[in-house]
């Protein structure tokens, strides 16, 4: 279980993810934008969700590593984050701006 210590570095590259997975969920879901913190506050949530996601459907964690790793954990972050705007939207009645 070496993956659950905390490396700075790791913690520096999931705030990274975390932002860029919220702002490419904003973007496609064509919501307004919101600074930058609140990116990152979604792309991690996103994360969370998506994980689970990914798990309930069987895409469990692979033999990957490295950039092909990144990249998958961005676009499952994104989908969950928009998940998260989706529901949102269903509880707040909002559209898209």
């Amino acid at each position: 279980m070496e993956w659950l210590t905390l490396n700075p570095i790791i913690c520096i590259g999931w705030l990274i993810v975390g932002a860029i997975a919220g702002i490419l969920a904003r973007s496609i879901m064509k919501s307004a934008n919101a600074p930058l913190i609140w990116d990152i506050v979604l792309g991690l949530a996103g994360a969370f969700i998506g994980g689970f996601l990914a798990g309930l459907i069987g895409f469990g964690p692979g033999a990957t590593g490295g950039l092909e790793r990144v990249i998958i954990n961005l676009i499952i972050a994104t989908v969950g984050a928009i998940v998260i705007i989706f529901v949102g939207r269903l509880f707040t009645g909002r559209r898209a701006v």
